[in-house]
């Protein structure tokens, strides 16, 4: 069957053409594209599961948006936690309904589903067992070949590097699960380091801190938002004003929170990150130091977003920081990049 599949992907018919699809399992959010037509998903990586029925109910969207609404036997789960899998019968149902979601629509009418050439994205500190559970949701979800390439090489050319040139480029990519930290240069990572106080753990220090200074117990999407709407590094202090479960009495209470709230929260963890960047360039040969210092440090992932934290970085660490314009869809678009070369790509597959 394999060979006869085989067979039919190499016929240069319309509905036996071979369809390119790229992979992006984040850890808060899932990207999908398709070769030469560009992201065609782009949903939270949550899914809703019956525990009685035993079935997968809500995806995406619609499952982040219940989270903390349902009743005790359906479960919000996250198939992707710090950017490996770690529940593959979700992860597998999850990829199965974005696939028709996006990808499916395009061949729904044709009497013959062309073969399915799947490229993902992992993360450099994923295990030989994680990588391999990565490849297997793809194939379970219907994609015949599949190629795995390391996130920092898509995300440095997504970031519009040339990652086969010798000079080397630090790419701190601030995501939800992960903070990683890549020197990319000669075609491959040079030294890297990863920290998982990312965005999901900061959501939780808010959680804490809000609890421990104004008695409310918030859920975590109202934590989210506050990170995002308050969150910013530019001395404008902005508020708002949230409602959650009192401590004392149980019953909903309304605080008025600051940004200098939310600084305070998490302050000591962007110092971390800080540090983090500051011991991979001291345990980096001086040749790669002085290419850092000139051409500087590139942020990109979600937390980038946050307005200042390049000329924070920049205080703090004395090198200047370059922000991405098109942070969220880095990697996906490096990863499509990538793959228009064939001859390139065929040195990044690791898989």
């Amino acid at each position: 069957m394999i060979n006869f599949t085989s067979w039919l992907s190499k016929i240069k018919l319309p509905f036996f053409s071979n369809f390119e699809i790229y992979f992006d399992f984040g850890t808060s959010t899932t990207k999908i594209a398709i070769k030469d037509k560009g992201v065609l998903l782009r949903e939270p990586a949550y899914l809703g599961y019956n525990s009685r029925t035993n079935d997968y109910l809500f995806f995406g969207t619609e499952a982040k948006s219940i989270i903390g609404k349902t009743p005790d036997f359906i479960k919000i789960i996250r198939p992707v936690v710090g950017g490996v899998i770690s529940d593959f019968d979700a992860q597998v149902a999850l990829v199965k309904k974005f696939l028709d979601r996006s990808v499916n629509l395009y061949f729904s009418n044709q009497m013959i589903k062309p073969a399915l050439t799947g490229i993902a994205i992992i993360p450099p500190i994923a295990t030989e067992i994680e990588q391999k559970a990565v490849e297997e949701s793809l194939y379970k979800a219907g994609v015949s070949r599949v190629f795995l390439i390391e996130k920092p090489l898509a995300t440095a050319s997504g970031c519009n590097l040339n990652i086969f040139s010798h000079q080397p480029n630090l790419i701190a990519d601030l995501g939800g699960g992960l903070i990683e930290l890549s020197i990319v240069g000669s075609g491959g990572i040079i030294s890297q380091k990863t920290l998982k106080n990312a965005g999901d753990n900061m959501n939780k220090l808010i959680y804490n801190y809000i609890y421990l200074k104004y008695g409310v117990i918030l859920g975590e999407a109202t934590c989210e938002e506050l990170k995002i709407n308050l969150l910013n590094f530019d001395s404008v202090e902005k508020n708002a004003i949230i409602r959650g479960k009192s401590l004392e009495t149980g019953l909903p209470k309304s605080v008025r929170i600051k940004t200098s709230d939310i600084k305070e929260a998490l302050l000591t963890n962007f110092n971390q990150i800080i540090d983090a960047i500051k011991e991979l360039i001291e345990s980096s040969p001086p040749e790669i130091v002085d290419e850092v210092i000139t051409h500087g440090i590139i942020l990109t992932g979600g937390l980038s977003l946050i307005k200042g934290l390049d000329k924070f970085f920049e205080q703090e660490i004395k090198i200047k920081v370059l922000g991405q314009e098109n942070y969220q869809y880095a990697t996906i678009n490096g990863l499509a990049k990538l793959a228009r070369h064939k001859d390139e790509l065929t040195k990044l597959i690791i898989r």
